[in-house]
């Protein structure tokens, strides 16, 4: 009996020291997620109250950010910003809706050119 022990000692022992290094391996506890998630969220919330965005933009622009987050940190840099007048930063990169509205597609100048009387060809050149 004593020799049967024995391999079933090493093996608990073994396991042990294997779920031991489940940190090396990559796997992250759910409270180590949550708190990445959740300062994350709270980054971009501040990041946009900074840029100037309102909070329903933020919330379209960043889907995948958790809504709570997002309006903590946009809350908080918003009474930051208010106690120490500071003003918002516009940003330098246009909201991706923005450019397909602003520059109209090549085949719909055209059909506009030509319902004005003008030749295909030369819609939108000088």
């Amino acid at each position: 009996m004593r020799r049967t022990r024995r391999p079933i000692a090493c093996l608990m022992l073994l396991g042990t020291a294997l779920l031991a290094g489940c940190d090396l391996l990559g796997i992250e506890p759910a409270s180590a997620v949550a708190a990445r998630r959740e300062s994350e969220g709270k980054a971009i919330g501040g990041g946009c109250r900074h840029a100037g965005r309102a909070i329903e933009d933020c919330y379209a622009l960043n889907r995948r950010a958790d809504k709570g987050a997002v309006f903590a940190g946009w809350r908080e840099m918003n009474d930051y910003m208010r106690e120490n007048k500071i003003a918002d930063v516009p940003p330098s990169v246009p909201q991706p809706g923005a450019t397909a509205a602003a520059e109209p597609e090549p085949a719909a100048a055209e059909a506009s050119a030509a319902a004005k009387g003008a030749k295909p060809g030369k819609a939108g050149k000088s």
